[in-house]
């Protein structure tokens, strides 16, 4: 199991990226939406229209999807796994460098589960792919690896701007922002990006005959738990979710003005929802949330208020027990015992 420690260090790297960089997103968004956006988002929902609106927030619809066109890199033979080094194309030139987790006896004959692993930020763009795989970064974070001793099939890809999706000319948290503003002036956002290269992960896991392809799951730390509820409702081939310690508010982020990841910033959703309003999207389909207590990232005041919201929604749509969320007394921005337990046992319930 990952060590526990905490990542104090980390945390305070990439808030001060943050209170350098996101200030844009923030001035994106605008200071007046700091009112609540009671009206438009019941209209809205009473139109039904609620991830209509969404999409249109996002960007607009998604491109047909291209050729993945997969290369194997490499090949590293590790204690109960192989790890193999791939890239599969998103769109037309633009390809995801990825590793891929196959337990040992895993093969065409007997195909496993598999799940999506979604990489943290941390304010460390250097690291990507290689923290969940086991192969760098914190230890508490080999979640990847982890997950592959335990027989699942396992992706983890690069996000953009992170590894070897950098620019060689804007440095670290340059390009992200440049990404983002990129994205916005062109009608979209990181989100949408996001979402659509997370989507063509879940294709490369389909066309691999190691994988069961009706029994995929995904999970993400901090980031990766923002990747998690923002690809949720978007991609029905998730069969169950798993998000560690990231439901930033808005409500929360204006309240404690804080500078947040920028798949975080969706322009113009706030008029409709909130950030519990898109996970609340994935309903029917099984989703489970860790929290700290004190994770000044996710603001416990509005989390408490946001899973009410998310349970909520799969109460409309049939499924109430397929929500839980844990909120772990004092604990800050980590991975706990008690949190990776809950992940392993909600893999374990609806990915068998």
């Amino acid at each position: 199991m990952p060590d526990e420690s905490a990542l104090d260090g980390g945390s305070i790297r990439r808030r001060t990226f943050l209170a350098q960089s996101a200030a844009g997103a923030a001035a994106i968004l605008g200071s007046s939406a700091a009112s609540a956006p009671c009206a438009a988002k019941e209209k809205a929902m009473l139109a039904g229209d609620l991830r209509e609106k969404l999409l249109e927030c996002l960007g607009g619809p998604w491109p047909e999807a291209c050729d993945l066109r997969p290369v194997l890199r490499e090949k590293i033979q590790k204690d109960g796994y192989r790890i193999e080094s791939i890239a599969y194309q998103v769109e037309p030139e633009d390809s995801v460098p990825a590793m891929l987790l196959v337990p040992d006896g895993v093969d065409a004959n007997h195909p496993a589960p598999a799940v999506a692993v979604w990489h943290q930020h941390n304010g460390e763009w250097h690291l990507g792919k290689t923290e969940p795989a086991g192969l760098a970064g914190n230890p508490m974070h080999h979640t990847g690896a982890a997950l592959a001793k335990e027989g699942y099939v396992v992706l983890c890809p690069d996000a953009l701007c992170f590894e070897e999706r950098q620019d060689k000319s804007l440095k670290a948290g340059n390009f992200e922002r440049f990404e983002f503003l990129r994205y916005v002036v062109a009608g979209k956002c990181m989100a949408w990006k996001n979402i659509l290269d997370m989507r063509r992960a879940v294709d490369y896991l389909c066309s691999r005959p190691e994988v069961k392809p009706d029994k995929i799951g995904c999970y993400g730390h901090s980031m990766g738990s923002t990747h998690t509820w923002l690809v949720g409702p978007w991609e029905p081939r998730f069969r169950c979710l798993v998000g560690n310690c990231c439901l930033p508010t808005y409500a929360a982020i204006h309240r404690t003005k804080i500078l947040h990841c920028f798949p975080n910033f969706i322009p113009g959703w706030f008029q409709y929802g909130d950030t519990p309003d898109i996970a609340g999207l994935i309903a029917p389909r099984a989703l489970h949330l860790n929290f700290g207590e004190n994770d000044g990232g996710s603001p416990i005041e509005e989390v408490r208020e946001g899973v009410k919201t998310i349970a909520k929604a799969y109460e409309a749509a049939g499924a109430p027990n397929h929500f839980s969320f844990y909120i772990e007394p004092g604990a800050g921005h980590i991975l706990s015992d008690a949190m990776w337990r809950r992940t392993r046992e909600w893999f374990g319930k609806h990915l068998a």
